[in-house]
């Protein structure tokens, strides 16, 4: 790919506290960063020594690692990297090509070339499985999409004959998509006479604070469910959520993963499960079968708050599980070290 045919563009991504949760609908965007951190945060707390060595090396060949860990102490630059690493995926949406009008389909759709892609791939951040309430006539969910991406890149971690640089790119992507399809409203798309096409997992869904303007920037029900595990961009704060080691003053801990569902490797499964809890906990009173306004209950909230610290615990666990297995057979030898000569072939907005 031509890197000069990468055009930026803007997309914010907002953030707020589980403490605002109790008040407040959220604000749109996706998994938040403090989500998908704190996904990664509670998978290094559960890795072996050897796979944290194998992909602290690998992500030094991310072009953004030198902005993960400016100012961060030696001894927690790879915790910290691992951490940041999993908003990557977010954060390129500002900066590469905008690729959502794509046929599906194109090779470029679902290739793994590495850091020469300069696409954002959306698409790869959810697979919507349909369902309807009226009978509404539903759409299959398209490919490529979160479910294909998670195989593709870990049996390519997995794989020996992949490229490090390419398995770097797969890693931080992985570290991202195992934490969306624990996000109920990335796993399904509720179609019915007012969203005929399906309601985009929920972005189609009005929220309103009372004594606010319904236009105001809290107003989706998928927005409100992304940034349900906190707002803050730190990752210590992340890393304290999760427990980690060498990160002091946590206030309190995520509750464990169960290990039965820990060791579920199957990432179907996973959007299975999430898809379920969309259909029985996130499309409850107060969300009625209409676009909206909806104005959420106190009871709602806490309930949204609980579900959504025990997904990242247990994607945590899962994401932990995986990477454990992937390094320790596809990552053999040593690890090239940076810069590569591709390494910013996307051009960056400062």
């Amino acid at each position: 790919m031509n890197a000069t045919n990468c055009k930026p563009k803007r997309q914010a991504w907002r953030l707020i506290t589980l403490a605002i949760i109790l008040a407040l609908p959220a604000s749109a965007g996706a998994l938040n960063s403090m989500g998908h951190m704190t996904v990664a945060a509670a998978a290094w707390k559960d890795m072996t020594p050897e796979a944290r060595a194998k992909a602290s090396a690998l992500l030094r060949l991310n072009p953004d690692y030198p902005n993960w860990v400016l100012g961060v102490a030696a001894n927690d630059v790879d915790q910290v990297a691992f951490v940041k690493a999993a908003t990557w995926p977010d954060q390129i949406r500002s900066t590469y090509q905008e690729d959502g009008s794509s046929p599906p389909g194109r090779p470029t759709d679902a290739q793994n070339i590495g850091y020469t892609d300069c696409l954002k791939h959306r698409y790869w951040h959810f697979k919507d499985l349909p369902f309807s309430t009226d009978h509404t006539k539903t759409e299959d969910a398209r490919a490529p999409n979160a479910l294909t991406q998670i195989q593709a890149f870990s049996a390519a971690l997995a794989d020996p004959n992949t490229s490090n640089e390419i398995k770097s790119y797969d890693l931080t992507w992985l570290l991202h998509l195992v934490g969306d399809v624990h996000q109920p409203l990335h796993a399904t798309s509720r179609f019915s006479s007012a969203t005929p096409h399906g309601d985009s997992g929920g972005n189609s869904v009005t929220l309103c604070i009372r004594g606010h303007s319904c236009s105001s920037r809290f107003n989706s029900l998928h927005a409100f469910w992304d940034d349900a595990i906190g707002n803050s961009t730190a990752a210590s704060t992340a890393l304290r959520l999760a427990c980690t080691g060498g990160q002091p003053g946590a206030s309190r801990c995520l509750a464990p993963a169960p290990a039965s569902a820990a060791t579920i490797s199957d990432p179907g499964t996973w959007l299975s499960e999430s898809f379920e809890i969309a259909r029985n906990t996130v499309y409850r009173s107060p969300i009625g079968p209409a676009k909206g306004p909806y104005y959420l209950t106190q009871q709602y909230k806490r309930v949204a708050g609980s579900t959504a610290e025990k997904r990242v615990a247990l994607a945590g666990a899962r994401l932990a599980n995986l990477l454990n297995q992937a390094l320790a057979s596809g990552v053999t030898g040593s690890i090239a070290q940076p810069p590569l000569a591709d390494a910013g072939a996307c051009p960056r907005i400062q």
